[in-house]
């Protein structure tokens, strides 16, 4: 039922979504439809009100949204990151690993929160740095009543409209340690106006400022350090879970060549239809293999070839969608580069996928120093987290 929602609202996203490329605007109807269609409960257990989907369903949610509109479908993935990410820690797994009550009473309050509307925004990048957290210069300390935390993010898509904000930050006391705290919005909380980019313009991906103190409960995990541990275990909601929206942003380029080149005449050209046949071909692959490694997901969480499948599918969906919408604006000619084109702005929407991180440069050291047999999250050019 999820996948058909979000084909559903994926034609309404499309209408809408150069006037939000133009504007540099955050998709605010996009999102009110996501409310509406209780998407925001995607990956949040049944026991809490939400659909209890796992990361297969959430890729192809994610595909069908992007063919609508890639940004919103980029922010809804950070969302979906922090819920999917607070799903998997099941009660077993927090016996394991020695988690309080506290914090599975605090991670289920979070996901019925979810379930019931709430949107959860990611603030972890940082100038300089990326999204490697060990690189990281906001810091927490430990106070009487909680933690403070104070630094300066980057590229925090839904910024200024989100009900919460993930924050990850390196403690003062022990900088080899690495938490993650949901920030709600308010004072200490600021929204700096610096997203002016090429593409995925509607993300909206502004800086955000925190200069705040949250109560324990803030902590997720209840323990301090978990964020490396875990990215390092199940790295999919940092690696592969952009995959499936750049694979769906791909396959919306294909089928807008498809329109372009039929309302001009232009199918009998073989020039023209073997780009389109390459493209399709290129997509499908893309999107098998994505398929591929958040099915390994689901079954194998962690395991080393399920790893090595995420860290794949980020790597072909980055390098396919650059391609395939560079192809299908040459496909389409001249009358296709216009301001205001679908084939203009998804051209620009998907040159971002080997960008964002892991790049497409950092996923193929990863899966080279692997194939050579080393160790691929020590041993790369620079430090994976």
């Amino acid at each position: 039922m999820s996948v058909d929602e979000a084909r559903r609202l994926a034609p309404r996203f499309a209408a809408r979504a150069a006037e939000h490329d133009r504007a540099g605007a955050f998709p605010v109807d996009d999102f009110a439809d996501l409310r509406r269609s209780g998407l925001f409960g995607l990956m949040v257990p049944t026991r809490l009100g939400g659909a209890g989907a796992g990361f297969a369903q959430y890729a192809a949610v994610a595909y069908e949204l992007a063919r609508g509109n890639g940004a919103t479908a980029l922010i809804f993935n950070m969302h979906a990151s922090v819920t999917g990410a607070l799903s998997s820690v099941t009660d077993e797994l927090a016996d394991a690993l020695g988690l309080p009550p506290e914090a599975l009473a605090a991670r289920d309050r979070y996901l019925r929160a979810a379930a019931e509307g709430s949107w959860y925004a990611v603030a972890m990048s940082e100038r300089g740095a990326g999204s490697r957290l060990s690189q990281m210069t906001t810091m927490y300390e430990k106070t009487g009543d909680g933690y403070h935390i104070k630094g300066a993010k980057a590229f925090c898509s839904g910024a200024g409209h989100a009900d919460a904000y993930l924050v990850a930050a390196r403690s003062s006391a022990d900088p080899t340690q690495v938490s993650q705290f949901l920030v709600p919005p308010g004072e200490g909380l600021t929204v700096e106006q610096t997203w002016d980019s090429l593409g995925m313009r509607a993300t909206g991906s502004n800086d955000v400022h925190v200069d705040v103190t949250v109560p324990e409960g803030a902590l997720l995990g209840g323990v301090e350090g978990l964020a490396l541990v875990i990215a390092q275990l199940a790295p999919h909601w940092m690696v592969a879970s952009y995959a499936a929206v750049y694979v769906g942003v791909a396959r919306a380029a294909v089928d807008a060549a498809v329109e372009h080149v039929n309302a001009r005449k232009l199918g009998h050209l073989p020039a023209v239809r073997s780009r389109i046949g390459r493209a399709d071909a290129a997509v499908s692959a893309a999107h098998l293999a994505v398929m591929e490694a958040a099915r390994r997901v689901d079954d194998q969480p962690g395991d080393a070839e399920t790893n090595r499948w995420v860290w794949r599918a980020k790597l072909l969906a980055g390098t396919t969608a650059a391609d395939v919408a560079a192809s299908m604006l040459e496909a389409a000619g001249t009358s296709a580069m216009r301001r205001g084109h679908p084939l203009e702005r998804l051209y620009r929407d998907a040159r971002a996928g080997s960008l964002q991180p892991a790049t497409s440069d950092v996923c193929a050291d990863w899966l080279g120093v692997e194939a050579l047999g080393g160790d691929p999250d020590s041993e790369g050019t620079a430090p994976r987290w």
